[in-house]
């Protein structure tokens, strides 16, 4: 055999071999966030669809639980979920789009899109102040009394503007950071003011289909879809219909609905100046306060002794939460939609990212607040308190998080068990003494047990730990009546 032939060959040879061991590995690391998945799908942590994607390519994409329990419909990796919050991310790039247009200044105020807005207010914002949400404005979802009572009724979009978004700001703009659908929503009115055609046009127009997103849009309560999950809340292992939930509510601060292949299209879309030009996209992607972006959060994770930039944003809306992962540096991303309000998605996503970079991921423990809800409905509240105790220092079998005692509060503040639900928040206190949410959640369950002086005192402590908790000075200011 000539020289020449023989090195070709060895290095044919040694090629395949690389080839064969790369894809023995990839198959590997499939195998093990497949069963990484399904651990939190038996331990009622997490139903819905998943996609992982590394150097552009996907490696898995699947469906665990049910998208329909009553019918036994399971989920699959065309389910489409509501994307909630993840929303923001598209009406961002829309306001983008026409500040790259030159419709929109960025430094513009809110009154020069929105003329009939209150001037005292709109005069002082910007609208890159709404996009990071430092413009001041009240966040309407923090109402509870609406939420309950009044997210079920349709209106338009300046109806809903005019009596729900109005109100006094509860900060000077671009002095703090505070989530805001209100500002959110705002932006979407915008759009149509600007453009004279509505959100859902415009999102479709401008980002669906020059993507190829041909499983998302813009959800109406009066329209079935098909392949759709339905929205379920889980008295922790015991799935119930969620609340109705009228989807002009939340508008483009949170009606999309789409698919893991569609967020994939999307991840993939943004490499790109298809929508929008590099120096403007950039800026979206750029923290401006509480590492948050014009739609997207900023941070870093550590992977041993690796910092990874990741770009994410999550979502929770009745029935659904979600969780998107860029890794832009490595062009990877996961995506995880869920179909019932709670699941552990960060532990779950997390758990990936370790698997993609070679480490063993923690395995999820069983819920001490799952087992709490257990407790009080066959023994009551006091017995299930003392039960508690007994198991929550368990750490090898049960993880306590602070989280899920307050969705165990908030769900049974839903089924008027107000006394049980005083009394989980009460415990979540005790077990979190330093956290400013505890106390906050505290003091809403108290108001709502007509108890307003011990209401009072825990918004005043929740406000202490944290002088940022604006949601907390407006709801103290009304039992104050002030």
């Amino acid at each position: 055999m000539p020289k020449l032939v023989k090195i070709s060959f060895y290095l044919y040879a040694a090629l395949l071999l690389f080839v064969f061991t790369h894809h023995i590995h990839s198959q590997d690391k499939v195998q093990k966030i497949d069963e990484l998945i399904q651990k939190y799908n038996a331990l009622n942590q997490f139903n819905g669809a998943v996609l992982v994607a590394e150097d552009g390519k996907i490696i898995l994409s699947k469906g665990y639980g049910m998208q329909d329990f009553e019918n036994k419909v399971p989920n699959n990796n065309e389910t489409k979920f509501r994307l909630a919050s993840v929303t923001k991310q598209f009406t961002a790039m829309l306001i983008m789009q026409l500040v790259e247009k030159g419709k929109i200044k960025l430094d513009g105020k809110l009154t020069d899109y929105l003329p009939y807005y209150r001037k005292d207010v709109g005069d002082k914002i910007t609208i890159s102040q709404i996009l990071s949400h430092t413009s001041g404005l009240a966040n309407y979802t923090d109402d509870r009394k609406f939420m309950t009572e009044e997210s079920g009724n349709k209106v338009t979009p300046k109806e809903f503007v005019l009596k729900y978004c109005s109100e006094d700001l509860i900060f000077e703009p671009g002095t703090k950071w505070a989530y805001s659908n209100t500002g959110y929503f705002i932006l979407g009115l915008i759009i149509e003011e600007i453009t004279g055609r509505s959100y859902e046009e415009n999102l479709q127009e401008n980002i669906l289909t020059p993507v190829g997103m041909v499983n998302s849009g813009y959800e109406h309560s009066d329209k079935s879809y098909e392949n759709m999950a339905k929205g379920y809340v889980t008295a922790f292992g015991e799935y119930k219909p969620a609340k109705f939930l009228e989807m002009s509510i939340p508008y483009s601060a949170g009606s999309m609905y789409s698919t893991v292949e569609d967020m994939f299209k999307w991840d993939q879309a943004l490499y790109t100046d298809k929508l929008l030009g590099k120096e403007l996209k950039e800026k979206m992607f750029t923290p401006v306060l509480n590492r948050y972006g014009y739609g997207w959060q900023i941070i870093e994770h550590a992977v041993g002794e690796k910092k990874l930039k990741v770009i994410t944003h999550s979502g929770g809306i009745f029935g659904f939460n979600s969780l998107e992962t860029r890794l832009v540096e490595e062009n990877k991303f996961i995506m995880v939609l869920n179909n019932f309000e709670g699941g552990n998605l960060n532990q779950l996503t997390i758990g990936i990212v370790d698997i993609l970079y070679g480490i063993e991921p923690a395995n999820p423990k069983k819920s001490a607040a799952e087992e709490l809800y257990k407790l009080i409905t066959e023994k009551g509240i006091d017995a299930a308190i003392i039960e508690f105790e007994k198991f929550k220092d368990n750490k090898e079998e049960y993880v306590t998080r602070e989280r899920e005692i307050n969705q165990l509060g908030y769900n049974l503040l839903t089924d008027k068990k107000i006394q049980e639900s005083v009394r989980v928040f009460r415990l979540n206190t005790e077990l979190y003494p330093e956290s400013w949410n505890v106390y906050d959640s505290y003091g809403e369950a108290l108001a709502e047990a007509g108890d307003k002086e011990n209401a009072i005192l825990n918004y005043k402590k929740s406000i202490e730990l944290n002088p940022d908790n604006e949601g907390g000075k407006v709801m103290l200011k009304k039992l104050e009546g002030k």
